[in-house]
């Protein structure tokens, strides 16, 4: 399993690129009921501030270093670089990689338009990908009858990973509580799914490296992100500014 390091009072897993892949994919091809979390700088602070939160990026057998501000807090607390490991790119790299290990793919959330578009895509461009299934919830809470069904459907369609895309904190919440219900290495992507259908575009990888894709993020939605994004990025500045501090 590949190695944490804390940022802040979560631990954020390490190691390159080619190994969060192939880690994944032997969780998924193991059938062990897995979940692994994208966590950003959003998500960090609110497992700063909620303990319940906290402890479901704590039993994540993978956190990946999801922005670059947590990749980059991981070099600078632990004095070795670490790369991002974004669910924007490794949703793509994980379908290439399971179509090519003969692995199978599920799809959870967002909605039958986006499926629709990921689905024309995986078959243009990974036509041996055995999609096992896609599914949009009703945006509300399920009832016992409806989530019961829903398990029940991924596990009889067996896929190695679930993708699921229900949004931060939901989503991560989600995993957690099906971890010993769902036979699947589950990642929650979230946004990836939007990207991967050709519906939202991405920065220029050179203007990633600037650290500036939140604020396109924040140019594209304003009143649902301005908070998320001005408010929780300041607090976490001020977090990693005190734990710097309080270290020299």
């Amino acid at each position: 399993m590949l190695p944490k390091r804390l940022v802040l009072n979560s631990g954020i897993s390490t190691g390159t690129f080619p190994e969060f892949v192939d880690t994944i994919l032997q969780l998924g091809a193991a059938r062990t009921s897995a979940y692994v979390c994208c966590a950003n700088v959003h998500m960090l602070v609110e497992a700063h501030r909620d303990a319940e939160f906290r402890q479901v990026l704590a039993d994540a057998d993978v956190v990946t270093p999801d922005g670059s501000p947590v990749a980059g807090a991981v070099g600078w607390f632990h004095g070795k670089r670490q790369e991002r490991v974004a669910g924007m790119d490794l949703t793509p790299a994980l379908l290439a990689e399971a179509e090519r290990r003969g692995q199978s793919v599920y799809f959870y959330g967002t909605t039958d338009a986006v499926l629709s578009k990921i689905r024309e895509r995986i078959e243009r461009e990974l036509p041996n990908l055995r999609i096992a299934g896609m599914v949009s919830p009703p945006f509300r809470k399920l009832t016992p009858e409806e989530e019961e069904a829903h398990v029940a459907a991924i596990n009889e369609a067996d896929p190695d990973l679930l993708f699921v895309a229900l949004g931060c904190p939901r989503q991560e919440k989600w995993m957690a509580a099906h971890r010993g219900r769902i036979k699947a290495c589950m990642l929650g992507v979230g946004q990836a799914f939007l990207t991967y259908a050709g519906l939202e575009q991405r920065l220029p990888a050179w203007a990633r490296r600037l650290w500036l894709e939140w604020a396109y993020r924040l140019w594209l939605e304003p009143r649902r992100l301005w908070r998320r994004y001005l408010v929780t990025n300041s607090h976490f500045i001020y977090l990693i500014a005190r734990k710097v501090l309080a270290r020299g």
